[in-house]
């Protein structure tokens, strides 16, 4: 018998494919984490620097670690040696990065990118500025609109990432946004990518499965 839920998460994944190629992105569907992940170490060229943008999708998948097994460079402010100051100083260098990987809060049936960012380093590097974005997202961040997607980042994205990093947001009680005046807030910038901007080249890897926040 026909799995159902993978055949419905491959044709809502092959429908956002399109869209985000009619969108100027480059596009690739994989059932599987697996398959993805042996995508991306096939794709990744040897001896680039790589920039790490705060995603949990790559690390559950098991990219960040192979990265860093194989020795490459990784600017990773997400490393929980590095102090106040080299966390800063590697979110600078995610800019300037010959390859930068990420997440999506949301990607849209329309091919759009719909995510909020704290401090902003992420959503700056991938617009503009590192030679390659690769976007990685589970089929779970696939949404009908902007609204939808913002919603979702509202009700579960914004107070699991507040939960991880254990920032005192109002949303970790809640369970949502709050709208919140902490000053550990992490929804103060709003980036929608309509269309890869034509200076930018903006890579998004959907996978048939429920990954990250």
């Amino acid at each position: 018998m026909i799995d159902l839920k993978q055949w419905h998460n491959a044709t809502i994944g092959q429908r956002v494919i399109k869209a985000l190629k009619k969108n100027n992105f480059e596009a690739q569907y994989f059932d599987t984490k697996e398959e993805a992940l042996d995508y991306l170490l096939n794709t990744i060229p040897d001896r680039v620097r790589l920039g790490i943008g705060g995603s949990f999708t790559l690390r559950e998948i098991g990219l960040i670690d192979i990265l860093k097994e194989k020795g490459f460079t990784l600017y990773d402010h997400n490393d929980p040696d590095l102090t106040p100051e080299a966390k800063i100083e590697q979110r600078y260098k995610q800019l300037s990065s010959d390859i930068f990987l990420a997440s999506s809060n949301a990607v849209t049936l329309k091919g759009e990118l719909v995510n909020i960012d704290g401090i902003g380093n992420r959503v700056a590097s991938m617009s503009f500025g590192p030679g390659k974005v690769i976007i990685v997202v589970g089929i779970n961040k696939v949404v009908r609109d902007i609204e939808e997607g913002l919603q979702r980042i509202r009700l579960q994205a914004a107070p699991l990432n507040s939960k991880r990093h254990e920032s005192p947001n109002p949303c970790i009680k809640s369970g949502q946004c709050q709208d919140c005046q902490s000053t550990a807030r992490i929804c103060n910038i709003t980036s929608i990518i309509h269309k890869c901007p034509p200076l930018s080249s903006i890579e998004v890897v959907v996978i048939g499965q429920s990954l990250g926040f």
